[in-house]
């Protein structure tokens, strides 16, 4: 796994939760109501997290399949790939 890519998306994911929560936390009702502010701001983080952080997702999910992949073909491998030798 690209431990960059993770930490990369990690990051701009935290971002896009914090920064929208500092602007709402500057108003006097974010800051009477900041529960509110704080579910406002993970509801346009994942928006933004969707639209615009597609790429470093891929990257990360990526990495990850990967790392999951076994080295050698399993059993039902080597099984399908003899009956298609065989056919």
């Amino acid at each position: 796994m690209n431990a960059r890519s993770a930490l990369l998306y990690t990051v701009l994911r935290l971002l896009a939760f914090f920064v929208p929560f500092g602007i709402l936390m500057l108003f006097p009702i974010g800051r009477e109501f900041y529960l509110l502010s704080a579910v406002f701001a993970a509801l346009i983080g994942l928006s933004l997290s969707i639209i615009f952080l597609r790429k470093p997702l891929h990257d990360a999910t990526a990495g990850l399949a990967e790392r999951r992949r076994p080295a050698t073909p399993s059993d039902e491998d080597v099984e399908d790939a003899a009956s298609d030798d065989a056919r």
